[in-house]
């Protein structure tokens, strides 16, 4: 695809000429996935040895596992992991806004394992990065390794809001999208809303969390969903960030604020949630303001009628467990694993790497910035497997394609120093405002990228 093949493109895209249909044949006869399909990993092969063990089976693991298949010439790699099915997380927004349909984010867990590798369908209880070896929860035997990637994703603390658990989602019409039965909970609580009406509280949490924009988006979502169902009139909503801004990102915040303030939502800032009264329908939080040298704290309540929590995130428990974890910083109460920030080895234990969302990086937790932690890891790993210095950096780019409403994205992209990093097509549209393209991208391109390119160690 030639830039004039692209800038047509764009030019009909931009006039909303084409339809979904038209728009795929564009990119077809453009050569856009040619161009993504022939991207192909196998750029170098190596004939280190090791064994290699992977913890997870999540986006990074088996995006890891797949770059390693295509680069060693004798691979000889285990996964554990426990999952039956393969989620498409970015997708669980989708299901709350009534995009996609449950059944559109998910695999079977066995059909997107890579082929070449041994799977242990087990979950992971201890780690010893001394002796090399990892227990699982079955107990039935101890998994030596050379080589350890660590990508077992993050762990959910539900315990971490008072009044609620996993398995109480809904009840009190208080919801959660990082649940897949929750996302969908979601998306008939917020049609009910719509005929109800009253007050919607949307948060987010004050640890790291996947997907950082998704609070966001589902609240941008709703408030489009009732102005469609023209009953916005009836529904007052807030949202409510631990943060001391709205987004970090100077490129792409002053339009997401601006958007907030158009569609009177009003943004709280500084405010953590500490619990939820169900029968109530109370959520309990603190305001934390820092005056000179003091925090001072405010607990106050809010009553409301459907309320949307993000639940505190951390590094899982094993990781902690076996010393992996940052242990001063920002990054060691979560027990983030202990990497350095462009190579992705760790720190303590030069034979073991960390990406995805447990790394101890300062970047948002997104499959976007795992698309591109997994070649540097890989071809980190395989220099260490060939006693040489991983030279690849990592650069802390991350995408957030924020969901303004149903038809456009504030497509964000950024690195560790949050300039924007914008990708190419996007060069040629102004990513600094939402776009009607990036919309495209999200709800029709980037999964199955991700479920035939992205988990098989394409670019």
């Amino acid at each position: 695809m030639s830039a004039q093949d692209l800038s047509r493109l764009f030019k009909k895209i931009g006039e909303k000429e084409v339809d979904r249909r038209k728009f795929v044949k564009l990119l077809a006869s453009a050569g856009f996935f040619t161009y993504l399909g022939t991207q192909k990993a196998n750029a170098f092969s190596s004939k280190a040895k090791g064994k290699i063990v992977i913890i997870g089976g999540g986006a990074a693991g088996i995006s890891m596992a797949a770059r390693l298949l295509h680069w060693l010439d004798n691979p000889d790699i285990t996964i554990i992991d426990p999952s039956d099915k393969h989620f498409y997380q970015p997708g669980f927004t989708l299901i709350s806004a009534g995009v996609y349909k449950p059944e559109d984010v998910w695999k079977t867990q066995e059909s997107c394992m890579p082929k070449g590798v041994k799977w242990i369908k087990d979950t992971v209880a201890e780690v010893d990065p001394i002796w090399n070896q990892v227990t699982t929860v079955s107990g039935k035997e101890k998994i030596t390794y050379d080589f350890l990637v660590l990508a077992p994703g993050l762990q959910i603390n539900w315990e971490g809001v008072e009044g609620i658990t996993q398995q109480t989602l809904g009840q009190g019409n208080a919801h959660c999208i990082y649940d897949f039965e929750g996302a969908q909970k979601t998306w008939k609580a917020i049609q009910e809303f719509a005929k109800t009406g009253g007050k919607g509280v949307y948060a987010d949490t004050y640890t790291k969390h996947k997907c950082g924009g998704a609070p966001k988006k589902v609240c941008l979502l709703s408030e489009h969903y009732m102005r469609k169902q023209n009953v916005r009139d009836k529904v007052d909503l807030h949202y409510f960030t631990a943060e001391h801004q709205l987004y970090d990102v100077p490129y792409f915040t002053p339009r997401l604020e601006e958007i907030y303030k158009e569609r009177n939502i009003p943004i709280n800032l500084n405010v953590r949630v500490k619990g939820v009264d169900l029968e109530k329908k109370q959520v309990h939080m603190e305001r934390i303001e820092t005056v000179g040298d003091q925090k001072i704290t405010t607990p106050f309540v809010e009553d409301y009628d459907f309320l949307h929590f993000t639940p505190p995130m951390s590094a899982p428990d094993f990781v902690r467990d076996a010393g992996l974890g940052w242990t001063e910083g920002k990054l060691a109460a979560e027990a983030w694993a202990m990497v350095d920030k462009e190579t992705l080895v760790h720190k303590k234990y030069p034979n073991i790497i960390a990406l995805g969302d447990v790394a101890g990086i300062p970047t948002s937790k997104t499959s976007a910035a795992v698309r591109v932690q997994a070649p540097i890891a890989a071809k980190n790993l395989i220099s260490l497997m060939e006693g040489k210095e991983p030279v690849e950096k990592y650069n802390g780019y991350a995408a957030c394609p924020i969901v303004t409403d149903y038809g456009h994205v504030l497509l964000c992209e950024f690195d560790y120093d949050k300039n924007a990093q914008v990708s190419f097509p996007f060069t040629l549209i102004d990513t600094s405002r939402e776009q009607w393209l990036a919309w495209l991208l999200k709800v029709y391109i980037l999964k199955p990228l991700y479920f035939y390119g992205m988990l098989n160690g394409y670019a």
